[in-house]
């Protein structure tokens, strides 16, 4: 009787248990297109609208550095100042690592001067940005430059915060 008793026992915990495990429904994979479809290393994600990390170029990445690509110069100069370094020594390791990658530096200038004067300026500022560039290691054909002078200005106020928007180097990437 008493193995009887203990037998019965076992059998209601195990039923006790048994009973509050939880059913798992099996999971069907999604419909599969007969369209032959690119292979892709990248992991899928749970929203197909929504795209990874990896799908984002760091270029149009705001988080990421790359995104900024306008270097600002003071008043009739050209160099460049040290607020803008890390900034462009990471566009010269993106441009190493990218060799294929070319860009071309636009160089701006305020409306004050002549248009001669202005054109010869906007070149300084974007031979000044190229030659950074270039020290960094990045190859010269992956760069070309432009002045447009006071062309294509970012403001037309008529006062100091809006020429210093217009005194610019642009980094301008090219299709591949």
């Amino acid at each position: 009787m008493k193995i009887l008793r203990s037998g019965l026992m076992l059998l209601a915990v195990a039923l006790f248990v048994a009973g509050c495990a939880k059913t798992v429904k099996p999971v069907t994979a999604p419909a599969v297109s007969t369209a032959a479809a690119p292979a892709s290393t990248a992991p899928m994600t749970s929203t197909a609208t929504a795209p990874t990390q990896a799908q984002i170029s760091p270029l149009d990445d705001p988080s990421n550095i790359l995104y900024k690509k306008v270097v600002y110069f003071d008043f009739d100069k050209s160099n460049i100042k040290p607020d803008f370094l890390d900034l462009l020594t990471a566009h010269a390791k993106y441009l190493i690592a990218n060799p294929n990658q070319k860009i071309r530096i636009e160089g701006y200038t305020d409306e004050r001067g002549t248009w001669e004067y202005n054109i010869a300026l906007g070149d300084r500022r974007a031979q000044s940005v190229r030659r950074f560039l270039l020290f960094q290691g990045v190859n010269p054909d992956q760069i070309s430059t432009v002045s447009f002078g006071e062309a294509h200005a970012v403001c037309n106020e008529h006062n100091e915060s809006c020429w210093s928007q217009n005194r610019r180097a642009v980094l301008v990437y090219l299709g591949q």
